[in-house]
């Protein structure tokens, strides 16, 4: 385990040591139902602090997204912690009024983070749709930049760099139905670049060829779904 991750698990656990040190010193083991329930609910408070960052998803807006759902653990942390303190400062007989006060805040937070998450989801699916959508016109204008600068031939060069022109310029909002078409497109390129260091001109042009038929191809079904 990094020693960073040693540290804050012991900071975490600062307040429970405390806490607990200060509630069993002044107030014993001795008390009634409300004050125990109370107790529990300033835990599963300061439980749920802590267990929120893990409920984020890996996305790049994980900083910014799961910033909401921290806010939302701190300040019902922070209202359980008050609420709690003064029922098991009052120490009531009877456990109705600590325990309803208490699962509504409770209630409330559950309410309010599953909403967040379910937002979160769909923001994560989102992003995660855009970058799938901006992968086919990103690395296939990577490898054909490439083979621009590696060709020599004036003839091949002309073409790489229509298709290159074409593929740049293509929309890069995509749609399901295309992602068979699109990795044929990047197989396509791959086969050219193997065709290009073997200097296998006649393959090269008929590659050449065939892939500027699929990527127009590619175009026009897009522009039609549009």
């Amino acid at each position: 385990m990094k020693k960073a991750n040693i540290l804050w698990i012991i900071m975490e656990i600062i307040f429970l040591i405390i806490f607990n040190v200060i509630f069993f010193t002044i107030g014993g083991t001795d008390h009634n139902a409300s004050v125990w329930i109370s107790y529990g609910f300033i835990h599963f408070s300061y439980s749920m602090l802590i267990l929120t960052p893990k409920l984020n998803r890996w996305y790049k807006s994980a900083a910014v997204l799961g910033l909401s759902l921290y806010a939302i653990s701190t300040v019902c942390f922070f209202v359980q912690f008050i609420v709690g303190l003064l029922f098991i400062l009052m120490s009531l007989s009877s456990i109705k009024l600590a325990l309803v006060v208490q699962l509504c805040i409770a209630g409330l937070y559950g309410i309010l983070l599953i909403a967040n998450i379910i937002a979160n989801e769909h923001t994560a699916e989102a992003e995660e749709k855009r970058q799938n959508e901006n992968e086919y016109v990103k690395s296939a204008s990577v490898k054909l930049k490439y083979l621009i600068d590696s060709v020599k031939d004036k003839e091949v060069k002309k073409k790489i760099e229509k298709i290159y022109d074409t593929v740049y310029s293509s929309p890069a909002k995509s749609h399901c139905s295309l992602e068979q078409i699109e990795m044929q497109i990047l197989n396509s390129i791959d086969e050219l670049v193997n065709a290009v260091l073997k200097e296998d001109k006649g393959n090269i042009i008929v590659l050449l060829n065939s892939l500027l038929a699929v990527v127009n191809e590619r175009n026009q079904k897009l522009r039609k779904l549009n």
